[in-house]
């Protein structure tokens, strides 16, 4: 379950900056950037951020 919610929120993160950049300000492709970064770092040390927010936050594995 936790594992379908991180990705629900990183690929909304990337929708949501990619409309930000579009129709806002195109530095919003940064956050994008940030994203994708943190999503590579995770799958090489295995460790999230966001799986550590959600487990405080009581969501189960």
């Amino acid at each position: 379950m936790k594992n379908r919610i991180v990705r629900a929120i990183a690929g909304s993160f990337i929708l949501l900056s990619l409309l930000l950049a579009v129709y806002i300000n195109i530095n919003f492709l940064w956050f994008t950037a940030f994203v994708g970064a943190n999503l590579l770092q995770s799958s090489m040390t295995k460790w999230c951020l966001m799986d550590d927010i959600l487990a405080k936050l009581g969501v189960k594995e």
